[in-house]
């Protein structure tokens, strides 16, 4: 005789995995940077975000880092094909995660603490 699904798995499991997996799909809320400027450090930086692509020590002794981050989104795949009247056709790819890519710049003072920051797109 087959179980079926509800007889297999109590309604109470089946929700619960369904609350896992949802919560696990659930986009992290962006960074507010205004609040971390004064007590954010270099050290913290380089544990969230890796080691920087760029970086630059100023003439009065402050440093300035820069990540390229990618937007909520994740990576982008783009392929198409076109046929060109009865001549051929075309076909073209695009992969990579620099797509809208954007440059995050923090500026550290010389205690290595967080005193300033932007945003471009790339």
């Amino acid at each position: 005789m087959k179980m079926s699904l509800g007889e297999k798995f109590p309604l109470p499991v089946i929700l619960a995995l369904t609350v896992i997996f949802l919560s696990g799909c659930a986009t992290k809320p962006p960074i507010d940077w205004d609040s971390r400027v004064g007590h954010y450090t270099y050290s913290q930086a380089v544990t969230e975000l890796g080691p920087p692509d760029r970086q630059a020590r100023l003439s009065d002794g402050k440093a300035v880092y820069k990540w390229f981050v990618q937007p909520p989104g994740g990576a982008r795949f783009n392929s198409g094909m076109s046929y060109y009247g009865s001549t051929g056709f075309g076909a073209s790819q695009t992969v990579g995660s620099n797509f809208n890519s954007q440059m995050l710049q923090l500026t550290f003072d010389t205690n290595g603490t967080l005193i300033a920051w932007s945003r471009n797109n790339y």
